[in-house]
């Protein structure tokens, strides 16, 4: 306002003070209610006492390990559990707890997920042989990506390391001027890190073609640290569990020498499956 010596004043209204701390008091409830939720989302790893044990004793804190394999996915966790991990070479050491919207039962930090039931759990070989396997079969939100690679490899020494991630697809996301002529249904596509040298035993991705989600971010970690990593994407027109899709990670694994595949018996692969032979198509 103006006064008669032409002072110009500024002029308050209570109702607008009162509104200004009224969104304060909201700003500072949805502050608290955010902290709340990113509490709550926050990925935590936990390993069984031998390995904290083993991981205390080392100068740096960090568990050594020569080959990392995570697998993320129906399938490929499936190839892993029928190929690989046989339960009287390998056993549980320890699991990654995440809570989200889609995920909401493997959020337990004080015990691992229960046999069946979404998680991301790490195996080892029981002789303590160098070589973990990381087997995900729970949803991991784009926020918490972050965290869960960098919870992973913070307890993990990175000299000597080298990482497989194996990955599920849908056929649909893949995009190819050709449309896949001459090519049979599912098949490999590899991406790797500069760091990595060893035989890649697929094709490369093409481009226009991404990678997204957990194998993304820890691909990109990888890179970003100058850990050798290499990811083989699984390309399937089945969505569920499928012994076709599982054999075809086989060449991913073939070259090393650090894990041994081993044929499963009809009985053990059919508990990954859904109906024996009879194959989900995505658009039936």
């Amino acid at each position: 306002m103006a006064t008669f010596f032409g002072e110009v004043l500024s002029v308050y209204s209570r109702a607008v003070e009162e509104e200004d701390r009224e969104d304060e008091d909201e700003n500072e409830e949805d502050v608290e209610i955010r902290r709340e939720l990113e509490e709550k989302r926050t990925v935590h790893l936990k390993w069984c006492p031998e390995v904290s044990q083993a991981i205390e004793a080392c100068s740096d804190k960090k568990l050594f390990c020569s080959h990392l394999i995570i697998a993320a996915g129906t399938n490929a966790a499936g190839f892993v559990s029928t190929f690989i991990l046989n339960p009287a070479r390998w056993h549980p050491v320890g699991w990654l707890a995440l809570w989200n919207e889609r995920n909401r039962g493997s959020g337990l930090k004080n015990s691992p997920p229960a046999p069946g039931k979404p998680g991301c759990v790490i195996y080892q070989q029981k002789e303590g042989g160098s070589v973990l396997i990381c087997q995900c079969t729970c949803y991991v939100a784009e926020d918490q990506l972050f965290q869960w690679t960098e919870k992973l490899f913070a307890g993990l020494q990175k000299r000597g390391l080298t990482v497989t991630v194996l990955s599920d697809a849908p056929i649909a996301e893949y995009k190819t001027a050709d449309y896949l002529h001459g090519r049979d249904v599912p098949f490999l596509c590899a991406l790797k890190t500069s760091a990595y040298k060893e035989v890649v035993n697929s094709p490369f991705l093409e481009q226009p073609n991404i990678v997204t989600g957990l194998p993304a971010a820890v691909l990109c970690h990888c890179q970003v640290h100058g850990i050798p990593a290499v990811l083989y994407q699984n390309y399937s027109d089945v969505i569920s569990a499928d012994s076709i899709t599982m054999e075809a990670y086989k060449p991913a694994l073939t070259l090393t020498k650090s894990v041994k595949l081993e044929p499963p018996s009809t009985a053990f692969l059919q508990k990954f499956t859904r109906g024996g032979d009879v194959h989900d198509n995505l658009y039936t």
